[in-house]
């Protein structure tokens, strides 16, 4: 099959790689029918994050079951299906308190398995699926078309959007901030106000990303950044600040940003990769301000936000600004790098 592979910073290639199929009784094997680049595979691309050999990439995907281990009980060969960015086995104990990211059984798309076995990414024709039964979540049908960009954006960027929401501890009525204007941003925006947030403030410098924070429920958008930035949110609010905040960018002026904008006894809900970001302990005591968040369980969430794709309520997939066939990663990540798109769908 064709699949993706990061073989050094700016250096993504579609090769030729062996078929995948189940190994482990609880495995699934899916044909993919749309995969993405996500913000987070930048960091590689970037050279930011070390790339020391070549190696598959990609951790958002929705697809098609084409077959399942005789021990899979809940999947079921035709069912579409979407991937967290994370397999599970969703019944260890940290799985049972919504902690899925951490699971303990539980891995990455890319890498092996626990036992050694390669794991297949995201961008690609097929992958399988360890854990299929604890990882994967199918629709009632196949969807319409239509549906597809959406749902696939909840293996992701809307369920970490939302994780961000809930870390904040987003309420009806509340004033919330959000910190960065990417896809996980975006969402971020959309979480908030479908949460009952009263006012939304989207911190963006650009123009069609403005547009689309505000299409997803900003009433507010701040293009200043830095102390600016956190001038302009106090300026709104009658210097008071938000009564959440949601950090989606990862960095350490970003997660300052964020905390400068955080009234007293609000928190900051995190869930941008941290690069070069500190926690400032001393801002948080003195001014009551908490910190929440980190690697999203989207599995926890992945019902609830398929349920209000498929009932009209929400509609994630408009992060998509350009579509481009596998076979053109590498220009889906140029596009994203040269911030010339906020998100990439492949097709096969």
């Amino acid at each position: 099959m064709r699949a993706t592979l990061i073989h050094a910073p700016g250096d993504i290639r579609v090769e030729d790689v062996p078929d995948p199929g189940i190994i482990a009784p609880t495995d699934a094997l899916v044909r993919v029918t749309a995969s993405c680049v996500c913000g987070s595979d930048l960091w590689p691309y970037r050279g930011v994050s070390k790339v020391s050999r070549p190696r598959r990439i990609g951790h958002e995907f929705v697809g098609i079951v084409e077959e399942v281990g005789k021990e899979v009980t809940s999947l079921r060969t035709g069912q579409f299906v979407i991937a967290p960015f994370l397999y599970s086995d969703n019944t260890c104990p940290h799985c049972r308190v919504g902690m899925q990211s951490v699971c303990a059984h539980g891995g990455g798309w890319g890498g092996p398995d626990r036992d050694g076995h390669p794991v297949d990414g995201g961008q690609g024709e097929y992958v399988r699926v360890p854990l299929a039964d604890g990882t994967l979540v199918a629709t009632p049908e196949v969807p319409d078309d239509a549906l597809v960009p959406s749902l696939l954006a909840c293996s992701d960027v809307m369920g970490t959007g939302w994780h961000a929401a809930v870390s904040a501890g987003v309420q009806p009525g509340h004033t919330v901030v959000v910190v960065g204007d990417g896809a996980v941003g975006l969402c971020g925006v959309l979480a908030a106000s479908r949460m009952g947030a009263e006012r939304v403030v989207a911190m963006s410098r650009h123009e069609s990303r403005q547009a689309l924070a505000r299409e997803f429920g900003a009433t507010d958008v701040v293009a200043e950044r830095g102390e600016d930035g956190i001038a302009a949110v106090l300026e709104l609010t009658d210097g008071v600040g938000a009564d959440a905040v949601l950090e989606c960018v990862g960095t350490g002026p970003a997660m300052e940003q964020a905390f400068g904008c955080a009234r007293p006894g609000s928190t900051v809900g995190f869930v941008g990769v941290p690069h070069g970001a500190e926690a400032p302990i001393t801002t948080m005591f003195r001014r009551n301000v908490g910190l929440a968040g980190g690697v999203a369980p989207v599995r926890d969430y992945l019902e609830q936000l398929r349920d209000g794709v498929l009932a009209g309520g929400i509609e994630p997939g408009k992060v998509f600004d350009l579509t481009l066939p596998l076979e053109q990663v590498a220009d889906a990540y140029t596009a994203m790098d040269e911030r010339r798109a906020i998100k990439v769908l492949l097709e096969p």
